[in-house]
This record gives structure tokens, C-alpha cells and sequence, in this order.
């Protein structure tokens, strides 16, 4: 077996492909969801001030969208050390995207909620590109 990773690109316009980017999204929404609740939990309760507890609810929810992802959206990828190195160093590379829209979009008269919602789609879709060619790309099979 060849342990090079996947061209993944032959999926691209397959309904499985489709089906794997709405597993990623949805992954990606309970992810959000555990984030927000860890800050709003963190600060109602007066545990942490809202900037670590945002930075708190971030950390965990990039670990169980790397849980998520692992399990649900790419089921079979080898689940190394490596690989979540690569999904924490994608997850950083999303958050480094997202505020770059959005400041972008702020400077140039956007409302900063629908830069958000710009950055976020954007996001969505090169995170999910990085994580399926590298993060846990799988290895080709013969």
C-alpha cells in the first residue's frame, strides 16, 4: 500500500464529497456551539474574563471538531499526533483568515456581523480543503 495521501480532488463532484463537507460543517457547527457555551459559562460565572474565556471555549471546541472530524466527517483517516498537530495548526490558519475578512470587511464599510458571516463561509471552505488534503488525508489504496 502506498502511504502517499490522497489526490482527493477526484471526489470533488461526488455526492459522497458532498455528503462529507456537510458532515464537516455540521462537525463544525456542534463545534461552535461547545465554544460559545464554555464562554458564556466561563464568564457568567465569573470564572474568567470574557477574552480567556473566549480563548478557552475556542481551544475546546477545535478539539472536538478534531474529535468530530476524526470520527464523523474523515472515518478511516490514521489518527496520529501528527495529524492533530495539523488540524490545531488549520484551526489557527482559519482563526488568522476569519479576523483578517472581517477587519477587511470593517475598513471597508461592511457591518461587522456580515463580515463575520463573509469570513465564515470563506473559512468553512479552506479549512475544510486543508483538513481533507493534509490534516487527515488518507492513504492512497491499490
Amino acid at each position: 500500500m502506498d502511504d502517499r495521501p490522497t489526490n482527493a480532488g477526484s471526489e470533488a463532484d461526488t455526492p459522497a464529497a458532498a455528503l462529507r463537507f456537510l458532515r464537516y460543517a455540521s462537525v463544525g457547527a456542534v463545534a461552535t456551539a461547545v465554544h460559545y457555551s464554555v464562554l458564556v459559562g466561563l464568564v457568567e460565572s465569573s470564572l474568567l474574563a470574557p477574552r480567556f474565556a473566549a480563548a478557552s471555549g475556542a481551544w475546546i471546541g477545535a478539539q472536538v471538531a478534531f474529535a468530530g472530524n476524526a470520527w464523523f466527517t474523515f472515518a478511516g483517516a490514521a489518527l496520529t499526533w501528527g495529524a492533530w498537530l495539523r488540524f490545531q495548526i488549520t484551526a489557527l490558519a482559519g482563526a488568522v483568515i476569519s479576523f483578517a475578512i472581517v477587519a477587511a470587511g470593517v475598513r471597508a464599510g461592511l457591518h461587522y456581523l456580515l463580515a463575520q458571516v463573509l469570513a465564515t463561509l470563506v473559512t468553512v471552505f479552506v479549512t475544510y480543503e486543508i483538513n481533507r488534503r493534509w490534516s487527515f488525508a488518507m492513504p492512497i489504496r491499490r
